[in-house]
Order: structure tokens, then sequence, then C-alpha cells
């Protein structure tokens, strides 16, 4: 939307906020309650390992349908109607609710199918919020929303573990402790941004060809692939953190929630750094590819730390690589994304399937990690896949060319220069 307005603080803060809710939702399970629900004795560990990885999967391909699906929903929105609020709002209340459920199942069949509630309601309320940065923000703007989304993934997970672990929380006052924050902040954000009736033009058109125009776009589809690959490196390299303080490197189960805590502070700092520098730089530049590109290899670089040098000093190191990498690219990526899509029409839609790339990582990553550690019967192999998949996915998001930033987007930025 190249004739969007600027939008000021009060729109970025309220999309930062949202953002930080569903992230402090989605991740604190994944990096802690989820493997502490599904632990199992010392000498029976590798279960709850895979316990954990089926159940994260699972979810994650439940993601998978919903985001896209309920993105294609809004937006056929009948004229007058508003396009993405009623869906936040459900998505964001589905997710409270089976937070809460999840929270009370025991087994790891019972959790595995309150979870998939979980995926499900942040996959809805993700697409809806996502599709406001194309819906609503002008290209210049687009890099420093994208680094609202990513910074606030890294704050979340601190703010979720850390209020568990300082408030001494078990498993079930942590969980309904989520429920509450994503059902108030959520709620509240979705009524206050902006969500104007939909317009004639926007309305759905019958008969349409070209349904799923995006996938059949060259560069939409290259960048689909890169951040599919990447995603799933990311997640190799995070989501068993606290099995392989566990078992890896054999701390207790006290000091591994504790390390845990400091890894995750260790990864926010550079996330969060990560993100703002290079959203902003990419709105200036307009040279998202370049930038993507150069965060996966770093991304890698924190797998080839660990491998070589397995102890928790270097895990620190490998958490602040990760950071940085992640974060640049979650953040550039997202932006590269939005420059990208083909039609005004089916923005969440679109959208949708830019962030079923992150539910697909969350839904391999686990389960391939889960695997790779029942086949060697440690950690070793599953920081080299890690490795090796990031600098694929940087491979794969080169071969998307960037659109041409054209004089508008140059005047949007106020330079009055083409």
């Amino acid at each position: 939307m190249n004739a969007a307005m600027r939008v000021g603080a009060r729109w970025m803060t309220l999309f930062t906020l949202a953002w930080l809710a569903i992230w402090t939702v989605q991740l604190t399970p994944v990096q802690l309650l989820l493997p502490l629900q599904l632990d199992t004795p010392e000498d029976d560990w590798i279960r709850g390992v895979v316990s954990s990885g089926l159940v994260l999967g699972i979810g994650g391909l439940a993601g998978v349908v919903a985001g896209p699906v309920s993105g294609a929903l809004s937006d056929r929105a009948r004229p007058g109607s508003r396009r993405r609020r009623p869906w936040v709002l459900g998505g964001v209340w589905l997710t409270a609710l089976c937070l809460g459920l999840t929270g009370f199942a025991s087994g790891p069949w019972a959790v595995g199918a309150a979870w998939v509630g979980v995926s499900v309601g942040v996959a809805v309320s993700s697409a809806a919020f996502t599709a406001l940065i194309a819906d609503q923000l002008p290209t210049t703007q687009r890099g420093a929303a994208s680094a609202a989304v990513g910074s606030s993934q890294a704050v979340g997970i601190v703010l979720g573990g850390g209020l568990v672990v300082l408030l001494g929380l078990d498993i079930l006052a942590g969980y309904l402790l989520l429920a509450a924050i994503v059902a108030l902040v959520g709620a509240t954000c979705a009524m206050l941004l902006p969500d104007p009736p939909t317009t004639g033009a926007l309305a759905p058109r019958p008969g349409r060809p070209e349904r799923l125009a995006s996938l059949r776009d060259r560069d939409f589809a290259w960048m689909l692939a890169g951040r599919l690959v990447t995603n799933i490196g990311n997640a190799l390299g995070t989501a068993l953190f606290l099995f392989f303080l566990l078992h890896g490197l054999g701390q207790p189960t006290t000091l591994a929630q504790d390390n845990l805590l400091l890894l995750i502070v260790v990864y926010t700092v550079f996330v969060v750094a990560a993100s703002v520098l290079t959203g902003i730089w990419s709105d200036r530049t307009g040279d998202r590819r370049r930038l993507a590109v150069a965060a996966t290899v770093v991304q890698a670089a924190s797998g080839v730390a660990i491998v070589a040098f397995p102890t928790f000093e270097m895990t620190l190191v490998a958490a602040a690589l990760m950071g940085v990498g992640y974060g640049a690219f979650s953040t550039v990526g997202l932006a590269f994304a939005a420059d990208l899509l083909p039609r005004e029409t089916d923005h969440a839609r679109d959208l949708g399937i830019v962030n079923v790339t992150a539910a697909l990582g969350q839904l391999i990553g686990p389960v391939l990690g889960a695997g790779l550690v029942a086949l060697v019967g440690g950690f070793w192999l599953v920081f080299t896949a890690a490795t090796v998949l990031s600098a694929v996915g940087g491979v794969l998001t080169g071969l998307a060319r960037s659109p041409e930033r054209s004089a508008v987007a140059l005047l949007e930025r106020g330079d009055g220069q083409p």
C-alpha cells in the first residue's frame, strides 16, 4: 500500500504490546512450562524429549492450517464490516481458554490436545495482526513494525520465563498467568488499533482467477522457502535448550532453570538490538534481502560454537549469536515479505502463509531435534543440523529478488527524492 499514511507512536506502541502478549504466551510454554510438564526421570530422559517434540510438532501443524485459512477469511470480509478485529479477538480468547486447559492437563496426549488449541488461537490472532503491516503502513515504516514483532518475541520469552521463575509459580499457575495476559492485553490492543470497515474495492470478487498467486510468484516463493528453512534451524538451536542443560551438560533441575533464564536474557538483549537496528536500516536503504542473508550466516555460527565447545560459557556466546542472527532475520525478513506481496486483497492470507513458516519451524524443528537426539544419544547432531539449515536458508533467501524502491516509497519517508 504505497499510498498509506505514516502512523504515529500510539499505533506502534499498541502493535508492539499486542505482539509482546502473543509471543509471551506462545514461547514461555515452549521454552519452560511444556518441558517441565513432560519431563521424565533421569533414566528415561529421552522419552521426555520425544514427548515434548511431538506435542510442539502437533501444535505447529494445527497453526500451519489455521493461520492462512483465517487470514483468507478475514480478507473476504463483506463491505462495511471489520476485516481484522473479529479474528484477533477470537484468536486471543481461544488462546487464553486453551492455555488454562493445558495447565490442568496431564500426560502427553491431554497436553498435546490442549496445546493444539493454543497454537490455533495464536495462529489466528497472529495472521490478523500481521496483516496490519501491509494494510496500514507505508513501505518506509514496515521495517520498524517488523522490528516490533521481532524484538517482542525475545522480550516475551524473558517476560514469561522471568515471571514464572522469579515468582516461583508452579506449572498450573504459570499457564493461568499467561492466559490472563493474552486475554487482557491482546483484546485491549485489538479494540484500540484501527480497523477501518472493508471498502468495495477490497470486497470479495467471485470467480477471480489465480487464487494462490503469491505461491506462484517466483520471488515470494523463494522468500518463503528461505524463511521456512531458517526457522527450522532456529527451532533446532533453541527449542531443546532446557533439555540440553539438564542432560547435555548434566545440570540439576534448579540450576538448569536459572541458567535457562540467563540464556534467554542474553538471547533477548541481542535479538532486540539486532531487530531495532536492522529494521530501521532496512527502512532507510530498502536492501532487505542482503541483510536477511547476512543474518542467517550469524545464526549458523551459533551452532558451530556449541558443537566445537559444548560448555555453558560457550552456550552463552551461542545464545548471543543466535539472538543477533535471528533478530535481524525475523525483522528484515518479515518486512521483505510485506514488500513482495502480490495483491492487496490477499494481505492476511499471504502474510498468514509467511507466519506459517515460523509455525512449521516449531513443528519440524522439535520433532527433528528429538529424533536426532534419540539417534545419537546426545545433542551435537542437533546443533550441527541447525548450522547447516541456517546456511541453506540464507542461500534460498538470496534467490528472491528485491522489489524496486520506488519514488513513491521515498516520498513516504519525506526525502522528496526518487
